[in-house]
């Protein structure tokens, strides 16, 4: 049993938690600034974001060579390593601690493609509204919209004018 294989694996479940905290974090922040329609907080948010997925890309290289080490260690492939393959080469009490790391673990990144999932959606539904709202304004018609009964649409009026200051008394 190799304790330093085993102390690897243990920070690196931690490190990817904490990661996965602060991501889980970062995407409610983000939900909040769109419910609240807060377009800087939302671009701020999304920066963080894109942040934490860079650091999460080095913790993918770790776990890459964590699982090769293990991979040797079994005389598998790197491919071939499971969490519990990889458990058989650490101490019981270990094994036990990773286990339940992975379990929270795989919990915070349900929860978060759950959030990011609803912020897309909220998104979508922002942008679709905004799109709307200009094609109000521009007099544009509806996409798929067409008169009943195949009749003509009638010419389009003229351009209204929007007046910022009315100074004509």
């Amino acid at each position: 049993m190799s304790t330093v294989l085993e102390a690897e694996l243990l920070v690196h479940l931690d490190q990817q938690i904490n990661s996965a905290r602060h991501l889980l974090k970062l995407v409610l922040a983000q939900g909040s600034a769109i419910r609240e329609r807060d377009t800087e907080a939302v671009l701020a948010r999304l920066s963080d974001i894109q942040n934490e997925m860079v650091r999460r890309g080095k913790l993918e290289t770790d776990r890459t060579g964590l699982l090769q080490r293990a991979g040797a260690a079994l005389g598998l492939p790197a491919t071939a390593v499971t969490l519990e393959r990889l458990c058989q080469l650490v101490t019981p009490a270990a094994a036990t601690a990773a286990l339940e790391r992975s379990a929270e673990l795989r919990g915070l990144l349900s929860e978060i493609a759950r959030e990011h999932g609803i912020n897309r959606a909220l998104m979508r539904q922002e942008l679709t509204f905004l799109s709307h709202l200009t094609r109000l304004i521009g007099q544009e018609a509806e996409p798929g919209y067409s008169p009943p009964n195949g009749a003509r649409a009638a010419a389009p009026a003229a351009p209204s004018v929007y007046r910022a200051l009315d100074l004509q008394a």
